[in-house]
């Protein structure tokens, strides 16, 4: 074989590789489409179980938590193999939509409305579930505002800026919202609600969830953390430990870091605005508390 055609060959080789390292990311995203599909298959087997219900709930919630990794792997492998696309962009949108917007949106229903007593007044029963329905359609409707806001901005910027360098989120990411409502229906192993007070806490909740998504509020973007470091096996370590403890203690911790994530988020944006009155106090005493008198608003001028 000559030259060129060994040259050809290494070239042919590079090509081939180059199209399969674009098509990893693209798996990553279709276990995040599987993972959405899973969750709503489970949630609908647990309408019409038989004492069940939970089971295929904690199941479903248990899913969209798996699906989370897959998020964030996917666009992460994608710029450190260099095969960033318009189709893996668009595909992992249209994905989160199904796994982040429909299947949390549909558990969310399912668990906390479906599912109340008979023994409840059946008016406020009726009310519970219209309004749920509602809030839930609501929460997919503000997942899907979320993800077309987050495509067409380039350099979005918070209402409450943070340090500079800093790398935020604007509005709570739609990951992260679906994950507070599958981490809340875990923690309580996935019983259905039956009490009509905590319909209306996860009504609130819900729609809390769907405010922030669409809300121009700092959160934390984790893309700050960076494995490609020269000394790299400390942050591993401590992942290894973190990753353990998630798991063995998952109802809880999923909660815990759930709920503290969406209020910080919160009190970021509590927190700059009272340091903003805080700056405005100084200005408005520094003002004479009365008018000044006549003379000493300047010199006077005769008709």
């Amino acid at each position: 074989m000559s030259y060129e055609d060994q040259v050809q060959a290494r070239a042919r080789n590079q090509a081939r590789l180059r199209r399969g390292m674009f098509l990893l990311p693209s798996l990553f995203t279709a276990g995040n489409i599987g993972a959405g599909y899973y969750s709503i298959t489970q949630t609908i087997a647990a309408i019409g179980s038989n004492g069940e219900a939970h089971t295929h709930l904690d199941w479903a919630a248990i899913a969209i938590l798996f699906a989370i990794p897959f998020d964030a792997l996917d666009g992460r492998i994608a710029r450190m193999t260099n095969t960033c696309s318009d189709f893996g962009r668009e595909l992992d949108s249209l994905a989160d939509v199904i796994t982040f917007g429909l299947a949390p949106s549909l558990l969310a229903f399912v668990w906390g409305f479906h599912f109340l007593p008979d023994s409840v007044n059946p008016q406020l029963r009726q009310h519970l579930i219209q309004a749920g329905a509602f809030i839930c359609f609501l929460f997919l409707l503000c997942g899907a505002s979320r993800l077309a806001r987050f495509n067409i901005s380039h350099d979005p910027q918070p209402r409450n800026p943070g340090r500079p360098g800093r790398k935020y989120f604007v509005g709570m990411p739609i990951p992260a919202a679906a994950g507070l409502l599958a981490a809340t229906v875990h923690f309580f192993y996935a019983y259905p609600v039956t009490a009509w007070w905590v319909a209306i806490l996860w009504l609130a909740l819900v729609g809390l969830a769907g405010f922030l998504m669409v809300s121009t509020w700092r959160f934390w973007s984790a893309k700050e953390i960076n494995l490609s470091r020269q000394h790299p096996f400390q942050l591993l370590v401590l992942l290894a430990v973190v990753i353990y403890i998630m798991l063995r203690y998952s109802n809880v911790m999923l909660f815990l870091v759930a709920l503290a994530y969406m209020f910080s988020g919160i009190w970021a944006r509590a927190a700059y605005g009272w340091s903003r009155r805080r700056r405005r106090r100084p200005n408005r005493e520094s003002l004479p508390d009365h008018p000044a008198e006549p003379d000493q608003l300047g010199p006077r001028f005769s008709d």
